[in-house]
Parts: structure tokens; C-alpha cells; sequence
């Protein structure tokens, strides 16, 4: 019993490590926008590196423990999926700052440290939100949070918007709207991954009570 009681919380305890992961990149991420220096972005898109390779490490750990699993908290396919996408969480952030290296990016446009404000409060909610999975069945906070995180992903989308048409009607540049629509791109996929996570768990809600 005690046994199947360590396992159990391995898998709620995996997640919670993700994504603290995840919510690191994204803080790491606004660091380098706040201090941005195009001389650096070469040594820390490594060290972002760093932090989603602990991410790939993170999701290896949880598969290797799934296969091992006699019994699992709630269904096999659903700790897969949600491990899979906590793990799509960070490397959609580590392609943000890899978008800009890869285009060279020296002067940023104004609007990029908002969209990472609110990559920062997308992980953050995605930590409470997982701290309570656990007790997903008696939670009352639960519901609330995947309806915060589905909020601010609409936020993303409208940023993504309103930069998008900033950019092709104030930019002349071919090249420098080619670049920045990459990134863009990139900021609102990762807001789409945060709620891909809270999809999962909301599913997860939905199957179980």
C-alpha cells in the first residue's frame, strides 16, 4: 500500500516539477528581454537550453515511471499527455528566444516584454493549477483556474493580434516584419500550449467526478 501510495505521488509530483521548469523559462525569458543584449542572445538561448533540457529530463523521468506503473493515479494516456504538454510548454518559450537569435534581432519592438508578462502569468497559473490536481476531486479552486489560464490565452490572442497589425502597417522592412511575425507567432504558440495543459486537466476533471 505504501508502495502504490510513493508512486502515486511520483506522478503529482513530476508535474509540479515541470512545471516550476516551465514557469522559469518564462521568467528567464522576460530577464533577457528587460536587459536585452543582442551580443548575449547566443549564450543564453543555451541557457534556456539548459532549463528545457531539465524539461526533456523531467518528461523521460515520468515515462520511465509510467511503463514501471502497476496502478496509476488517474489513466495512463492522460499522465502521458499531460506530461507531453507541460514539456511543449517550455520549449515553445525556448522558441521564442531561438526565433530571435536565428533573425538576428538587435532592437526590440515595445510591445514584446507585455506578450512575456503574460507568458509569465500563463505558467504561474498552470503552477497553482497543478498544485491542485492532487485533490482534483474535492478542489474547489480547480475550475476557476483552467478558466483564468483559457482568459489569458484570449489575452495572448489579442496581443498577438494588435502587435501582428502594428507591425504590417508601422514596419517597412520586409525582412524585419518577416522576423518579428516569426516571433510573435512563437509568443502566442506558447500561450497555446498553456492551455493545451489546462485542457488536459480539465478532461482529466471530467473523466474522474
Amino acid at each position: 500500500m505504501k508502495m502504490a501510495r510513493k508512486q502515486e505521488n511520483f506522478f503529482y509530483k513530476n508535474f509540479k516539477e515541470s512545471i516550476a521548469i516551465s514557469h522559469e523559462a518564462s521568467e528567464f525569458l522576460k530577464s533577457v528581454l528587460l536587459d536585452f543584449n543582442p551580443e548575449e542572445l547566443d549564450l543564453q538561448k543555451r541557457k534556456l537550453h539548459e532549463i528545457e533540457h531539465r524539461g526533456d529530463a523531467k518528461k523521460h523521468e515520468m515515462t520511465s515511471e509510467l511503463v514501471r506503473a502497476f496502478i496509476t493515479p488517474i489513466e495512463r494516456d492522460d499522465i502521458f499527455r499531460l506530461s507531453q504538454n507541460i514539456d511543449e510548454v517550455t520549449d515553445a518559450i525556448e522558441d521564442i528566444l531561438m526565433q530571435m537569435y536565428i533573425n538576428n534581432i538587435t532592437v526590440l519592438r515595445d510591445d514584446v516584454v507585455e506578450f512575456a508578462n503574460i507568458l509569465i502569468q500563463c505558467t504561474h497559473a498552470l503552477q497553482t493549477m497543478l498544485a491542485e490536481l492532487e485533490n482534483f476531486k474535492k478542489s474547489k479552486n480547480l475550475r476557476d483556474l483552467i478558466i483564468e489560464i483559457n482568459h489569458l490565452e484570449e489575452v495572448g490572442d489579442e496581443m498577438y493580434s494588435r502587435n501582428m497589425r502594428r507591425l504590417m502597417t508601422e514596419e517597412k522592412d520586409p525582412v524585419t516584419i518577416i522576423a518579428w511575425r516569426e516571433i510573435y507567432e512563437d509568443f502566442e504558440k506558447a500561450c497555446d500550449a498553456c492551455e493545451d495543459v489546462a485542457s488536459v486537466v480539465e478532461s482529466i476533471i471530467v473523466e474522474n467526478t
